[in-house]
């Protein structure tokens, strides 16, 4: 793995970190928020410049199904966070505090909401759509060792019962309504602890990066069962 690919996975992980601190509002407080907020947009900016040779190639080559859902993946990521930087300014009493704007206040107090929820959904759909490289690594460090062939089965049940709670955590958080803006202010349960907080953001992420994974993964052998059809077929 060359240095670059190196710091690549570094900001992915300080990332991934992040992105679940700035969920605890409750715990992190409107100040450290602020600050969490303002590292996620410029590790968001320097993601993207290292990656800038996946908008070159925007326009180019065919689409596959799965190159396509990805695509309106990621440019639906580049949108939520674009709101919520800007409805982020808005709203600041700290990092951004200099920067005056009135007479937006309640709209950008609900595009942040609803921003907000749907950039944590995306993103972590959008990890579980690279999750493959995650294993990929795993196993290279695994490969030359013998482990039992239940260990798979171990991994895959974990991630079965982590998806399971994040999926229950989701539904009584009502994060549907969030994102829907049916719910129009956010609630905080400010007497729950830290490490439920972050276990509760942990596995919901784990649904949707599960989601992701299979869900990309599925697509993947559909595109290339569907070849193969075609090369025989010629």
């Amino acid at each position: 793995m060359n240095n670059k690919m190196k710091i690549k996975r570094m900001i992915d992980l300080a990332m991934t970190v992040i992105l679940l601190a700035l969920m605890a509002f409750q715990i992190t407080g409107q100040e450290l928020h602020e600050w969490l907020g303002a590292g996620m947009l410029v590790l968001f900016l320097v993601h993207n410049i290292l990656n800038f040779k996946w908008y070159k190639n925007l326009f180019k080559g065919k689409y596959s199904p799965l190159r396509a859902l990805q695509a309106m993946l990621n440019v639906s990521i580049l949108a939520a966070v674009l709101c919520l930087a800007y409805s982020g300014i808005i709203m600041s009493g700290y990092v951004f505090g200099f920067i005056s704007i009135s007479g937006q206040m309640a709209l950008a107090r609900q595009m942040h909401m609803a921003a907000s929820y749907w950039g944590f959904v995306l993103m972590s759909v959008h990890l579980g759509f690279h999750w493959g490289v995650v294993t990929g690594v795993a196993g290279k460090k695994f490969r030359n060792r013998k482990l039992p062939e239940v260990v798979p089965w171990i991994l895959r049940s974990v991630a079965v019962v982590i998806a399971a709670y994040g999926a229950v955590c989701f539904y009584q958080a009502d994060i549907l309504s969030y994102m829907l803006l049916k719910i129009q202010f956010a609630f905080f349960d400010f007497g729950q602890s830290g490490i439920s907080v972050f276990m509760e953001y942990t596995t919901m992420m784990g649904l949707w990066v599960f989601l992701g994974y299979y869900f990309a993964k599925s697509f993947q052998k559909l595109t290339s069962a569907k070849r193969k059809k075609e090369g025989a077929g010629r």
